[in-house]
C-alpha cells in the first residue's frame, strides 16, 4: 500500500506566515492554482485509487480539485486535521519559539511534548494522526491513497515512522511525502524536492 501525504494548497495564514485563526481560512488563487497543478503531477506519476481529506476547508477545497480532476471519490476522515495551536492561533510564526522558551514546563530534549495553552502537541497530533491512517491503511489495503492534510501531521507522522522530529519531512503548500506499508510495517518517507516547484 501507498499513501501519498499532501499538505494543502496555500491559504492567506501561509502567505502572512502565521498560524490560522480559524479552521475555515480558504485557499488563496496561488493556492488553487498549486492544487491544479499538483493533480496533473499525481495523474501522471501515481496511480490513485481514492482521496482522504481533512475536515478543515484549505484540506477540503484541495481534494475537492484533486478529486475531480484525477476522476475519483474523496472521502474527509477525522484526526488528520492541523495541529491546534491554542493561544498561538493568528499569530506570527515565530511567537511559537518565544512561547515555548518562557514556559517552565518546555524541554527542548523533547519539545514535541511541548502544547501551547489550549492547545495541543506534536504527540497529540501523532496520536490521533497514526489512529487514522492505520483505519486507512485496514480499508484500502493495496491500494494508493492521497491523503490531502497538514504540516503538523505530516510531522507527526514521519516522526512515528523514523523516529526523528524535524521539520525537514514538512512539505511546501502542495508538496508531497510518500509512505508505503510492507508486510514488515511502514517503509521510511520519501520526501522529492522538486515538488517544491509547485510554489514558483
Amino acid at each position: 500500500m501507498k499513501i501519498i501525504l499532501v499538505r494543502h494548497g496555500e491559504t492567506e495564514a501561509n502567505r502572512r506566515r502565521c498560524f490560522a485563526d480559524s479552521d475555515e481560512i480558504p485557499l488563496t488563487d496561488a493556492g488553487r492554482l498549486q492544487a491544479h497543478t499538483l493533480a496533473s503531477r499525481l495523474a501522471k506519476e501515481f496511480r490513485a485509487d481514492v482521496v482522504l481529506s481533512s475536515e478543515f476547508t484549505r484540506a477540503r477545497q484541495t481534494s475537492e480539485i484533486i478529486a475531480h480532476i484525477l476522476g475519483l471519490p474523496f472521502e474527509v476522515i477525522p484526526g488528520i486535521h492541523e495541529r491546534n495551536f491554542g493561544c498561538l492561533r493568528g499569530r506570527a510564526y515565530e511567537r511559537m519559539g518565544e512561547a515555548m522558551v518562557a514556559d517552565t514546563r518546555y524541554d527542548p530534549a523533547k519539545a514535541w511534548l511541548w502544547a501551547p495553552e489550549g492547545g495541543e502537541s506534536l504527540a497529540d497530533v501523532q496520536y490521533r494522526a497514526m489512529a487514522a491512517l492505520e483505519s486507512a491503511r485496514v480499508r484500502h489495503a493495496g491500494r494508493q491513497v492521497v491523503v490531502v492534510c497538514h504540516g503538523a501531521v505530516i510531522q507527526a507522522v514521519c516522526a512515528h515512522i523514523t523516529g526523528e522530529w524535524t521539520e525537514s519531512f514538512v512539505p511546501p503548500n502542495c508538496g508531497v511525502v510518500e509512505i508505503e506499508y510492507a508486510p514488515d510495517g511502514w517503509a521510511r518517507p520519501v520526501v522529492s524536492d522538486d515538488w517544491e516547484g509547485l510554489n514558483a
